[in-house]
């Protein structure tokens, strides 16, 4: 049983752990670099926004103690204010469950209500999976003129 919710400022525990845990190639793979431990500043980004330029969807499950964030999902709206970039990101052994799907049910829901038109995000051309789940999703797939590691994705909303 996982609950799909908005992030919120009290997640900041949760959202360390959850990013804590991730395989370093998951880091690598969401944030495009290594990023070994996250550090306050980043974790502070993730979970105090302002719900309208930047919105993100966690999805919890019951941990031992208590509730553990085992994805998110986000947008940040650019500054052409009809477009926004998303990131995702799933905890290691939650791949394949089909909450990414739920997560990018939510900020695509979201993102139209709120009358964006478009939604695009670089995902590392060795990413083949997230390659596959955008597409999935109706994201049609550019390449990126001048650089081969990365792919863009881009969804009308």
């Amino acid at each position: 049983m996982v609950t799909v919710r908005p992030i919120r400022l009290d997640d900041f525990a949760r959202e360390r752990r959850f990013l804590d845990k991730l395989s370093g190639e998951s880091r690598y793979r969401r944030f495009q670099k290594w990023v070994s431990a996250p550090n306050e500043k980043l974790v502070h980004f993730l979970t105090d926004i302002d719900y309208e330029r930047h919105m993100a969807f966690v999805c919890t499950a019951p941990g031992a103690n208590a509730e553990e964030v085992v994805g998110e999902a986000r947008y940040v709206v650019n500054p052409d204010n009809t477009s926004c970039e998303f990131g995702v990101m799933i905890s290691d052994g939650w791949h394949n469950t089909g909450i990414a799907g739920l997560l990018m049910e939510a900020i695509i829901g979201t993102a139209r209500s709120r009358g964006l038109k478009s939604m695009e995000g670089q995902v590392l051309a060795s990413n083949v999976t997230m390659l596959r789940f955008a597409r999935g999703l109706g994201f049609k797939v550019e390449a990126v003129p001048g650089d081969l590691t990365i792919q863009r994705v881009v969804k009308k909303l």
